[in-house]
């Protein structure tokens, strides 16, 4: 009888890795460790963790997100999101494993006027930017069989998010105000989840050979803003009889200039998945499908 494969989660307590842990189980054996079975901030946990579980696949969904916050932790940002994944990537070599890494659009100055190819000169504005990039490079600088997706505004019905936030408000005020000038495309930590576990079976069943490995962005198909965003949630919570206070009339569009956060953002964050969808024959939905999915969980509670 063939060995079940075998796969190991980052961050599993997070968005990304809850629904990974769903999309992998009917594949095989999944280890999903948490800060306190893989802290990613050191070297010798992530080493032991990895070590004990021998996986096939890596998935390293782990990463120091407080963006705002990491402006004043910069060495600990550094330990999660920089050096972890090249420690992760060494240890992945040493026992043949494939790293699937999740990045981000802040890698970029979002001074672009079209969406970013995967080409694009990177600039990030900010420290979870920057060290999202180096930890980019640091595991592609240790030679692992990889994949980094590269991905924008992720949500899920699980952990804190932009939809749950807006819930939250638009039930207790009657006016919301939210940044209009910055653009991308929300995309599901079930989208995520569900294209990475298709690809790593691929990889599984077809082998190293010829397989597609490298840098890729891996967003929702469409665009909006964040004041789009939160309009169409509370227009879907409203048809659903969500008893809200606030109206889609009255979330009121402004300028970032206006909502100043310790992180700059880029103001464009969309990604041209075309090498994605053509290296993979993935079609991605339009963004409101999984925002739309989420709300459905989100609003039988």
């Amino acid at each position: 009888m063939t060995k079940a494969p075998s796969f190991f989660i980052t961050g599993a307590n997070g968005q990304l890795g809850f629904e990974l842990q769903r999309a992998l189980a009917p594949l095989g054996e999944v280890v999903a460790c948490g800060r306190d079975a893989c802290d990613l901030s050191n070297p010798n946990s992530i080493c032991a963790a990895v070590r004990s579980a021998k996986p096939d696949v890596i998935f390293s969904a782990g990463a120091y997100t407080a963006v705002d916050k990491a402006e004043s932790e910069p060495d600990l940002v550094r330990a999660v999101n920089a050096s972890a994944p090249g420690i992760l990537g060494e240890e992945a070599a040493k026992v043949g494993a494939l790293v699937i890494h999740y990045s981000t659009d802040y890698v970029f100055d979002g001074a672009k006027p079209a969406a970013y190819c995967e080409e694009d000169a990177t600039n990030p504005l900010s420290v979870y930017g920057k060290t999202k990039l180096e930890g980019e490079n640091a595991l592609a600088a240790s030679g692992v069989d990889h994949l980094i997706f590269r991905t924008s505004w992720v949500f899920g019905a699980h952990g804190k998010n932009f939809i749950k936030t807006i819930l939250r408000l638009a039930a207790s005020r009657d006016e919301l105000r939210i940044v209009a000038d910055q653009f991308g495309a929300p995309t599901g930590a079930a989208l995520l989840a569900d294209t990475s576990t298709h690809i790593a079976a691929r990889y599984l069943r077809d082998g190293r050979k010829n397989f597609p490995f490298g840098l890729y962005h891996l967003t929702a198909s469409g665009e909006t803003s964040w004041h789009g965003f939160a309009q169409h949630i509370v227009a879907k919570a409203t048809a659903a009889d969500c008893k809200l206070q606030a109206t889609p009339a009255r979330i009121l569009p402004i300028p970032t200039a206006e909502y100043p956060t310790p992180a700059a953002r880029p103001a464009n964050s969309r990604l041209d998945t075309t090498k994605f969808r053509t290296a993979f024959g993935f079609q991605l939905p339009d963004w409101t499908h999984g925002v739309d999915q989420v709300l459905d969980v989100l609003l039988e509670k």
